[in-house]
């Protein structure tokens, strides 16, 4: 039988191991029959009509993907590299469409308008997201297309941008790409800040990282931004337009229709981002990536802020069903 090979005793001169972050605080409950059963941690920043930092919840200078929630900086890009869109064709290249009737026609009428056929884009085959649209989408025969996908409108406009000045088709994905350079540009320049971290999001776009710090100035600068701007007419139009950049039962259309100047823009894994028109702003994110927190997070910071609006009660409204009938809901608790 062989010795066992001894385990050599750690070096006297070996640094200590890193503490463990501390765990993020309590954002909202989910609370069943009176009863806690679950707890969504995050952070939180909200910014004061100067820019400081007003209100700071965990950990709000660490980077994170704000996913959809970079988009009014990518359509700033597109509009900085020649491409003339206005409107509702503008909040389109923004959104995070619901798959609405209205978005997928407008997607198809942009790329005939640039000539360019659909399967240039290189969204994958995706349903619609909004579930009500998705099960009528399915009822109809149709299947899985990448026009459906949530951000078809942006690739449209990517696309389209690159046509304009003779960039590479196949490659506008990439992060080298001439396109993905002056998002790059435009996502520094907005956030105030260097990107640490470059990822792949979800339709296959390069996807920048920022701090939550970062992302709240980024919307700030787009409200604030003078007229006839790339970033203000990416405010404008979002703001104009706010069913195209959302659809007609998603909390950002609400806000923005029924708080005037307010630009708002969620993400996937439970990113949010909101600026007032008067230059007050927030970021912030869920941990566990739980959207059911958003609404209840977000009408609750909104109240801590000093706004009051109808609005506020239909975003916080997130119920918990037993046996087809309400016994909870998911509530903010800061």
């Amino acid at each position: 039988m062989t010795s066992p090979t001894p385990i050599p005793e750690p070096s006297q001169d070996a640094a200590p191991p890193a503490p463990a972050p501390a765990a993020s605080p309590v954002l909202a409950e989910v609370v069943r029959s009176g009863f806690v059963e679950g707890r969504h941690r995050g952070s939180l920043v909200v910014l004061a009509a100067d820019g400081s930092v007003e209100r700071a919840l965990g950990d709000v200078t660490a980077p994170v993907f704000p996913r959809s929630a970079n988009k009014p900086m990518q359509a700033s890009a597109v509009l900085r590299a020649g491409l003339e869109l206005s409107g509702e064709r503008l909040a389109l290249a923004a959104a995070s469409h619901s798959g609405e009737p209205f978005h997928l026609a407008l997607v198809r009428t942009m790329l005939d308008e640039y000539g360019l056929p659909a399967d240039r884009l290189q969204t994958p085959p995706d349903l619609p997201l909004d579930p009500q649209e998705a099960e009528r989408y399915l009822a109809s025969g149709r299947v899985r297309d990448r026009l459906a996908m949530n951000c078809s409108g942006k690739h449209t406009a990517m696309l389209a941008a690159c046509a304009r000045n003779g960039w590479p088709l196949d490659s506008y994905l990439d992060r080298d790409h001439p396109l993905q350079r002056l998002v790059l540009e435009d996502v520094r320049t907005a956030s105030g800040e260097e990107v640490a971290h470059i990822g792949t999001d979800g339709c296959g776009a390069p996807l920048m990282s920022l701090s939550l710090t970062g992302l709240a100035r980024a919307f700030r600068h787009f409200v604030l931004a003078a007229p006839g701007t790339p970033e203000r007419r990416v405010a404008d139009a979002m703001r104009a337009h706010p069913e195209y950049v959302a659809g007609t039962r998603r909390p950002d259309t609400w806000l923005m229709r029924e708080l005037p100047g307010t630009l708002s823009k969620m993400g996937a894994e439970a990113v949010q981002a909101l600026a007032l028109p008067d230059g007050r702003a927030l970021a912030f994110k869920i941990d566990d990536g739980a959207t059911r927190a958003l609404g209840p997070v977000l009408g609750r910071v909104l109240r801590t802020m000093g706004i009051d609006a109808p609005v506020l009660s239909r975003i916080e409204d997130a119920p918990l069903t037993g046996g087809a009938e309400r016994v909870g809901e998911i509530r903010a608790v800061f």
